[in-house]
């Protein structure tokens, strides 16, 4: 049975996760939209998708596998083409521009962690501190998560789409009837195990370049703490 202290640190971290999500799931999605849009293709906006409420972006089922196995997806934001003036390069500008937009993110997530961090060392036992260091922790690790799984090459990631810029047509197209049934095949990899590691690995090192990324942080940290 948990005690009350493990309680709370429980709640909190839940409502960090739940935080991060209904902020970061939509950024990503946005992000997309508005690239679109800069590219002269209207279909996000015309469909109301530019818009920070999450609610336009979850996915009933992506959220579920959230929770389950810690990986999940939002409901594309509709995107035409038939817009662009150069649809090669602009179908993998989109493509980029959520798990771009999941980087920068945890960057910044990164750097208010570490400020909450010495800034703990210095008053040890602030609340508020230890709550704000929880929310920047979980933003850092489910925006690397949700980029490494958008970069996935299965459709219907990110990761696909821009591999599909590469393909064929024909292989291109062969590959997208099985859209459907993307999802369930990373979800059954999840869930036996399959891709940990190669996503754990790559977690790493991409936590380990934010780190070096903020290294000024520490620096300016140090002199302002004398630590």
């Amino acid at each position: 049975m948990l005690t009350q202290s493990q309680a709370l640190e429980y709640l909190i971290q839940l409502l960090a996760f739940a935080l991060v999500l209904f902020t970061s799931i939509p950024v990503h999605e946005v992000s997309h939209g508005l690239v679109a849009y800069w590219l002269g293709d209207p279909t996000a906006k015309n469909a109301g998708r530019l818009t920070l409420n999450p609610f336009k972006h979850f996915d009933l089922f992506g959220t579920i596998a959230l929770f389950l196995v810690h990986v999940g997806w939002a409901k594309p934001v509709p995107i035409d083409p038939r817009y662009f003036k150069k649809p090669k390069r602009d179908i993998v500008l989109v493509s980029l521009a959520g798990p771009l937009s999941n980087f920068i993110l945890a960057f910044f997530a990164m750097i208010g962690y570490k400020i909450c961090f010495y800034a703990y060392a210095v008053m040890p036992g602030s609340m508020v501190l230890y709550v704000l260091r929880t929310v920047f922790y979980s933003a850092v690790l489910i925006n690397i998560t949700l980029m490494i799984f958008n970069l996935l090459p299965i459709p219907p990631n990110d990761g696909f789409k821009i591999l599909g810029v590469f393909l064929p047509q024909r292989t291109y197209f062969t590959l997208l009837k099985y859209e459907r049934y993307g999802m369930i095949i990373i979800v059954v990899l999840l869930l036996v195990g399959a891709l940990q590691g190669p996503l754990s690995w790559l977690q790493s090192v991409i936590a380990n370049l934010l780190i070096h990324l903020t290294g000024f942080v520490e620096i300016v940290l140090r002199i302002l703490f004398k630590l």
